[in-house]
């Protein structure tokens, strides 16, 4: 198992070891031990699954104060492309995004840090993808940037025809309509 630096600071890419013979395939999700020896100490204390079709954009999520999570990210069935746009304003890194493709084939996990927007697009139909969480889902402190948000130009590998949203995540505001309420508070 390695690490390898991504583009957001504290965020990380995981190769995680895959094992597989005639009868399938086997690989370990999480072991504390390991991901401790690799500097990763968060204490994940909640996992969460999504089953989406070719298409679905969902996204771009996080929770704000007290309640902001990290996440420990992987795809168990399809292919997506995942993505995170840093928020947080003492970061090397601030507002910039980073995607990379994460699918059952190149077994990759991605670690998103605490204060980064997180989301996806699912390529494959019945994607399913995997997650931890270091902090429990609070509704009062959930948050999003629009996903389609120009500005950020992000490629989720979807034609606008086959695009998949929810009412909710087009409803969030674009990254700059969140950092001018933000400057606000």
């Amino acid at each position: 198992m390695k690490t390898n630096k991504t583009t957001i600071q504290d965020a990380f890419l995981i190769e995680a070891p895959a094992f597989g013979d005639e009868r399938g395939k086997f690989s370990e999700n999480y072991h504390q031990l390991r991901y401790q020896q690799l500097g990763l100490t968060q204490d994940f204390v909640q996992d969460n699954f999504s089953f989406s079709q070719y298409g679905t954009i969902r996204g771009l999520h996080f929770q704000t104060g007290d309640y902001a999570q990290s996440k420990l990210v992987r795809v168990i069935q399809g292919k997506i492309i995942d993505v995170i746009i840093d928020l947080r304003k003492d970061s090397a890194s601030y507002q910039q995004v980073y995607q990379v493709e994460l699918s059952q084939e190149n077994n990759l996990q991605l670690l998103a840090p605490k204060g980064v927007a997180h989301g996806f697009s699912a390529l494959a139909d019945h994607t399913i993808v995997y997650y931890k969480c270091d902090q429990f889902y609070h509704p009062e402190s959930e948050a999003g940037i629009h996903p389609l948000d120009d500005s950020l130009a992000i490629d989720w590998g979807v034609s606008e025809q086959k695009r998949i949203l929810s009412a909710k995540d087009l409803k969030h505001p674009t990254l700059s309509e969140y950092l001018e309420r933000e400057s606000l508070a």
